[in-house]
């Protein structure tokens, strides 16, 4: 009889292309296949919170996955541990009820994006922040931030994915927000965002936004008129992987 495992991961995404599987192309979600065979001779497809991109990091994503060997959790742990890459870590092991889904069953999400202000990046931070040394209106950034709190049709910061436009009219882009905050911790800018969840380069967009009205671009003003409109192309370019982590999921 299969359990139902819920796995608490952490990871670094610089050298992986995003949580999933890919042809020929290493991600994390593909990487935790392999070493699940490895260990219980088992084909498997763990199913994470939410699919994060090729670059952006996790503190705690959570994956759920059914397996049927009689393996101790804790023996489970180490030996993925021991086969994984340094680069992703299980850091914990539940068997949880059948109904147990890390996506279907999460409630909330947060994500944290850090942006070094430095005029020189240390070398060991530069893979998990966006290097911008320019000038930013930071108190406009901070004063924006709340402009998305609540329930939106976040349409305006969803990436356009063209095997989905003739889907459009189906999806349901609306999220709620539940915490939005700028904050400076000594040389780091960071945006930290908690949701009922996410649309595909969300939260890369709306920090991309963000910056343009921090460069004076845009105002809290157009920032408003573009999560009304609901439309991609009023929003700004995403901003780079690299600053991106994602914190936590509730459930």
């Amino acid at each position: 009889m299969a359990r139902n495992f819920k796995l608490t991961l952490a990871y670094d995404g610089h050298d992986f292309a995003g949580w999933q599987v890919q042809p020929d192309r290493k991600t994390i979600q593909g990487t935790l296949v392999s070493v699940i065979e490895q260990i219980t001779g088992e084909k498997t497809l763990p199913q994470g919170s939410g699919r994060t991109d090729a670059g952006v990091h996790a503190l705690a994503q959570v994956a759920s996955v059914a397996i049927e060997s009689p393996i101790p959790l804790k023996n489970f742990r180490k030996a993925m541990n021991d086969l994984l890459p340094e680069a992703i870590r299980v850091l914990n092991v539940e068997e949880v009820v059948d109904e147990f889904h890390a996506r279907k069953s999460a409630r909330a999400k947060t994500y944290k994006y850090r942006i070094f202000r430095g005029e020189i990046c240390p070398p060991f931070l530069a893979r998990y922040v966006y290097h911008h040394p320019y000038p930013l209106n930071e108190e406009a950034m901070i004063e924006a931030a709340g402009i998305v709190v609540g329930e939106h049709d976040f349409t305006s910061f969803a990436a356009v994915d063209p095997e989905a436009r003739k889907e459009a009219l189906e999806v349901n882009n609306i999220r709620t927000v539940y915490c939005s905050k700028w904050q400076r911790e000594g040389e780091e800018l960071t945006y930290s965002i908690r949701g009922n969840g996410f649309l595909h380069h969300m939260v890369r967009n709306l920090v991309g936004t963000f910056l343009m009205i921090g460069k004076g671009n845009l105002s809290d003003k157009d920032l408003k008129r573009i999560v009304e409109l609901r439309d991609r192309s009023a929003a700004a370019a995403t901003a780079p992987a690299s600053g991106l982590v994602l914190v936590s999921v509730e459930y």
